[in-house]
C-alpha cells in the first residue's frame, strides 16, 4: 500500500479500525431496521475458512486469508457490541455440524432447506442455504 518500512503496522491498525468501524455502524443500522419488524436473536456467520493466516506460506493467498480473518472478526465484534450471540461456521463442515447439533442427518437436514427454497420468491443457491442452516442453528442454541 505504498507503506515505508516501520509503517507498514500504523497502517494495518488504522485499516483495522476503519473497518471495524464501518461494519459496526453497518451492521448496527441493518439490525436498527430489521428491528423494526422482527426479533434478532443472534448473528449466524457462514465463512469459507478459519485458518491462521499466519500459517499460510504463500503471501498472495495469506493476504486473501488476513483479509477473510479481518472482516469476520469485525462482524463478530460488531454483533457483540450489539449484545447479540454470534456463531461462525465453516461451509464445508457446516451440513456434519448441524447434523451433529439437530440430530437429524445431513441429507434429512438437506431436504428441509431445498423444501424451504421452493417457497421462497428468487435466488435459492449455496449461499441462501447455507445461511439458512447457519441460521437454523442459532435460533436453536438461543431458544
Amino acid at each position: 500500500m505504498g507503506a515505508r518500512t516501520g509503517e507498514a503496522s500504523k497502517v494495518e491498525r488504522r485499516l483495522r479500525g476503519i473497518v471495524q468501524r464501518v461494519t459496526r455502524r453497518s451492521l448496527t443500522a441493518l439490525l436498527r431496521e430489521y428491528r423494526r419488524t422482527r426479533r434478532i436473536r443472534g448473528v449466524a456467520l457462514v465463512v469459507g475458512s478459519t485458518i491462521d493466516p499466519a500459517t499460510i506460506g504463500n503471501d498472495h493467498i495469506r493476504a486473501h486469508a488476513l483479509e477473510g480473518q479481518l472482516f469476520r472478526t469485525a462482524l463478530e465484534g460488531a454483533a457483540r457490541a450489539d449484545r447479540l450471540p454470534c456463531t461462525t461456521h465453516v461451509e464445508r463442515a457446516l451440513y456434519d455440524t448441524a447434523a451433529a447439533r439437530l440430530k437429524r442427518p445431513a441429507t434429512a437436514i438437506k431436504g428441509v432447506v431445498a423444501e424451504l427454497g421452493r417457497a421462497v420468491d428468487g435466488p435459492w443457491r449455496a449461499d441462501e442455504k447455507t445461511a439458512t442452516v447457519a441460521a437454523w442453528l442459532m435460533l436453536r442454541s438461543v431458544h
